[in-house]
């Protein structure tokens, strides 16, 4: 009799366990998982799957990332209840995704769409303008878009984000090389309060089309002028109009000079600043943005023979206290120093390259 209590009130506990204990504890754990992760928990037992299948916020992103047969995949996903609320949808260098598969999107899962945010087609090259018609269509409240590496998007393609899409404030356009200064009016016109944009590589671009989205997008707090050697002082004296930027990466803007430079200094609030191969700049440009931006925690100098410690001596003065990573790889003018030497100069340094 003493056993047959022992057993009914073992699977008491169990089932109390099972249906009280278990979700907590699952639901905890399931917000440090992979989306995939998560995947596969729901194969362990019908249980687990109606556990997890309960939390709609797990449900919130699609995450098929370099995977092979993305586009059936993505609209295998989309038909399943759980993702009714998708927020989130990566498809970066994810395979065999095309036009075909986001117009089967509009067909079969328009619903489904209504509240995503965040687009990552990133390296998707079989995705033409007429995609970003079809997805962007669909998709009224996204406000980050990324297509980096796409050589088929046109100003064609931006014109329908800009029509269809009111809400960006996080774009990424690297790479995609047959964008042109029409597509920079387009952004400047429509999204006034971008605060992070990327034109990395977008080589057909000039200072007119990059001076209407400096007058215009004063919110912006990212911008991205990597390899990008065309634009002039003109251009960039402009950047001062970016009150609130805190990232910049001008690597290899060969027609800075100090006076350009100067002026971005006005930019009180940057954290990040990439001058790498911004081979006219010297030591009066960096001490202008050392005297500027105090905030300053990444610089990179790299390439750059025209700067002497002379500059480094100014950056401790006002930027000691902020500064953790400076890069000076191929400066020729600033010494080596030791450890000891650097601390005294960055307290906070973490990382310092110099030329061997």
């Amino acid at each position: 009799m003493k056993m047959e209590e022992e057993r009914v009130k073992a699977a008491e506990e169990e089932e109390t366990w099972s249906k009280e204990t278990v979700p907590k504890v699952i639901r905890i754990v399931s917000t440090r998982l992979s989306q995939r992760d998560l995947i596969s928990l729901l194969l362990v037992s019908p249980w687990l799957h109606r556990t997890l299948v309960s939390y709609p916020s797990l449900w919130l992103v699609i995450d098929l990332r370099e995977m092979n047969n993305a586009g059936n995949r993505l609209v295998a996903a989309l038909s399943i209840p759980r993702y009714r609320h998708v927020r989130e949808i990566n498809l970066e260098f994810a395979q065999d995704i095309e036009d075909r598969h986001l117009e089967l999107l509009k067909t079969k899962c328009l619903g489904s769409l209504q509240d995503l945010e965040s687009l990552n087609l990133n390296g998707c090259q079989k995705i033409s303008d007429k995609g970003i018609e079809i997805i962007s269509s669909t998709c009224p409240e996204l406000k980050v878009f990324s297509i980096y590496w796409n050589v088929r998007v046109t100003d064609i393609g931006i014109q329908h984000l800009v029509k269809n899409c009111k809400h960006i404030i996080d774009l990424n356009l690297s790479g995609c090389k047959n964008i042109l200064d029409k597509s920079l009016q387009l952004i400047a016109d429509n999204y006034q309060e971008l605060e992070s944009l990327n034109l990395t590589r977008c080589v057909k671009v000039t200072d007119g089309g990059l001076q209407k989205i400096l007058i215009k997008c004063s919110s912006l707090r990212s911008l991205n002028l990597y390899a990008l050697s065309g634009f002039t002082d003109e251009a960039y004296k402009k950047i001062s109009l970016l009150a609130h930027l805190k990232f910049l990466d001008l690597c290899g803007a060969q027609n800075l000079s100090d006076e350009g430079l100067a002026c971005i200094a006005k930019c009180k609030n940057l954290v990040s600043l990439n001058l790498t191969w911004c081979v006219r700049i010297t030591d009066v440009g960096v001490m202008a943005i050392a005297e500027g931006c105090s905030s300053l925690e990444f610089l990179s100098l790299f390439g750059i023979v025209g700067v002497t410690d002379k500059c480094l001596e100014v950056l401790s003065r006002f930027c000691s206290n902020t500064l953790t990573t400076l890069d000076v790889n191929g400066c020729v003018g600033i010494k080596q120093r030791s450890r000891d030497e650097l601390l005294q100069l960055f307290p906070h340094l973490m990382c310092f390259k110099v030329h061997s």
